[in-house]
């Protein structure tokens, strides 16, 4: 009877074991990949995960396609104390992209934000200096200082397709994304010019030690979809 008992504790430890293993989001290549968010919502995200919680310095890059003519975030960063921790916002009305860190703003303007086409930004920021820099399909803007001495510091929620008013949540529809989404990656420090230079042209760069596409941690919630990137045929 004691034995059965036991066996019977061990399949239960065993089955647990195996449910814990397969909820754990484990790394996929996403490589020619990308993320559609086919429609206005104000739940449909994607969430990215990362180990690291502390930041003295971070470098950003993704590439997006809409056709929004609205406010909307394109990378989301929250932490318990800091719901703007590092966003990257496009400002419909002032057509300006904004870099928000440990809530405090700068704002860019000038750029040629064209509808359903696709863009390349690369946002980099260092807390020695305090001093934000956007690169936007392959062009650098000035500096500007933002936010310094204090690090981004944890524990970090990372999101695509809302901007997080709270951590983790505060979603509103009149600011999610529609379109779509690829090669998000991020570092823990800055990015030379010349790597930045490669991921926009999509050559050989250096994968983000802290998101990587091509072997990205991540949830779905809701409408999100996962396809091949669309290739223009010569």
């Amino acid at each position: 009877m004691q034995n059965s008992k036991m066996e019977e504790s061990k399949m239960t430890f065993l089955l647990v074991l195996v449910m814990l293993t397969g909820c754990a989001a484990s790394p996929q290549d996403l490589s020619g990949k990308m993320f559609t968010f086919p429609m206005q919502s104000k739940r449909a995200h994607v969430r990215l995960n990362a180990s690291q919680q502390d930041f003295s310095a971070v470098t950003v890059c993704h590439r997006s396609f809409t056709d929004l003519k609205r406010d909307h975030a394109l990378f989301s960063l929250a932490t318990a104390s800091n719901a703007n921790g590092f966003l990257i916002y496009w400002d419909e009305t002032n057509k300006e992209i904004e870099s928000h860190i440990r809530d405090k703003k700068v704002e860019y303007r000038g750029w040629d934000y064209k509808l359903n086409t696709w863009h390349s930004v690369c946002t980099t920021w260092d807390s020695a200096s305090g001093l934000v820099q956007l690169w936007f399909d392959g062009q650098p803007s000035i500096k500007k200082f933002v936010s310094s001495e204090s690090n981004i510091r944890g524990p970090t929620i990372i999101i695509l397709g809302q901007e997080q008013d709270s951590h983790g949540g505060g979603f509103t529809i009149d600011q999610s994304f529609t379109g779509m989404m690829s090669d998000v990656h991020m570092w823990n420090y800055i990015l030379s010019p010349c790597e930045i230079r490669n991921y926009m042209d999509e050559l050989n760069f250096t994968p983000g030690n802290v998101l990587n596409w091509r072997a990205l941690e991540f949830e779905i919630v809701d409408r999100v979809v996962i396809e091949n990137k669309q290739v223009m045929c010569h």
